[in-house]
């Protein structure tokens, strides 16, 4: 039988234990610390990951797809996160460039696995890094100084949150792609890599073209102009249906299998784009679907890869094996 230590006899109750002390613990204005600080311990124990698997000695591909995968669908909510700083007033940018912004971030995040796909060794860029502590800091500047901080202008009319795009288009121009481009071309050049043909390279490009195709045409050309209604929502789907095109590179890279070219994922938002200028009315509702259809298909691939993964490998998801036996 379970001993009651001294501090949970004396000092924790059954409504502590329940998460129910009293209507009064929600009555309290939460600390402005509690925005950043859960990214700031994310991205410190999303560094220490790989590690911590190769002191315990479970480094494997398993947990390169929970990292990596993960990872993929983060950058969606951080860069949504950021938006939400500035909102929508005068001082930020348009949703529909906000649009462009989560699409330069999902380019960007995608071309490092692209470039292992063709190369077989993953480079990772201080981007990711470099947005998370970027993130941290906007978060704390803001709990200091309220939004209203970001309110100023810069010489010429440029705004904070103008500033900040040209932040994100800049950085990725200048420290990622030209380094795919030159680690592709070295791989060929030393033949170091995978050496496929250039259909054969491009074609994990093909389902990420067609996503930002199709979302693009529907966001643009909406009967109700959707993203000005419910931008979040568009966000979220599309940052999902991208996060499950990357998890899929991520296994056929780590398998060195051949790449999808139409995975099934596409087929509910391409329907759906269509549907919305057959029936206008339903637009936005349309979306809705999507995000619902995308949230629990990922959540199926990654629980059956997971499964899939274990067994192959004969391992039990988070749990180790104690070495030393």
């Amino acid at each position: 039988m379970h001993r009651k230590s001294k501090f949970e006899v004396e000092y924790l109750s059954d409504e502590h234990l329940t998460g129910f002390e009293s209507y009064k613990l929600f009555g309290y204005e939460s600390p402005e610390c509690i925005c950043y600080a859960p990214l700031l311990e994310q991205s410190g124990t999303d560094g220490i990951d790989g590690k911590q698997a190769r002191r315990t000695q479970t480094s494997g591909p398993l947990g390169e797809l929970f990292d990596h995968g993960l990872d993929s669908w983060t950058a969606m909510l951080i860069t949504v996160c950021m938006y939400s700083v500035f909102g929508r007033t005068d001082h930020s940018v348009s949703p529909l460039r906000m649009y462009f912004i989560l699409w330069n971030v999902f380019i960007n995040f995608y071309l490092s696995h692209w470039e292992k796909y063709n190369t077989g060794v993953l480079f990772l860029p201080w981007g990711y890094d470099a947005s998370m502590l970027a993130t941290v800091i906007v978060f704390t500047l803001t709990s200091i100084g309220g939004h209203e901080a970001w309110k100023f202008e810069l010489p010429g009319g440029v705004s904070a949150g103008i500033m900040f795009e040209m932040l994100f288009y800049v950085s990725a121009l200048v420290s990622n792609l030209p380094v795919v481009l030159w680690n592709i071309y070295k791989s060929y050049r030393d033949k170091t890599g995978k050496m496929r043909t250039f259909p054969e390279a491009i074609r994990p490009l093909v389902p990420l073209a067609l996503l930002f195709a199709i979302s693009t045409i529907w966001i643009v050309h909406s009967p109700n102009n959707i993203l000005e209604e419910d931008p979040r929502i568009i966000y979220f789907a599309i940052g999902t249906i991208f996060s499950n095109i990357c998890c899929r590179l991520i296994v056929s890279q780590m398998s060195n299998t051949r790449c999808e070219v139409l995975p099934w994922i596409l087929l509910p938002v391409t329907v759906a784009a269509i549907f919305s200028f057959i029936l206008p009315n339903v637009d936005l509702e349309s979306m809705y679907v999507v995000s619902v259809v995308a949230l629990l298909s990922h959540i199926h691939y990654g629980a059956c890869v997971v499964r899939q993964m274990c067994r192959h490998f004969r391992i039990q998801t988070f749990s180790i094996k104690d070495h030393s036996e």
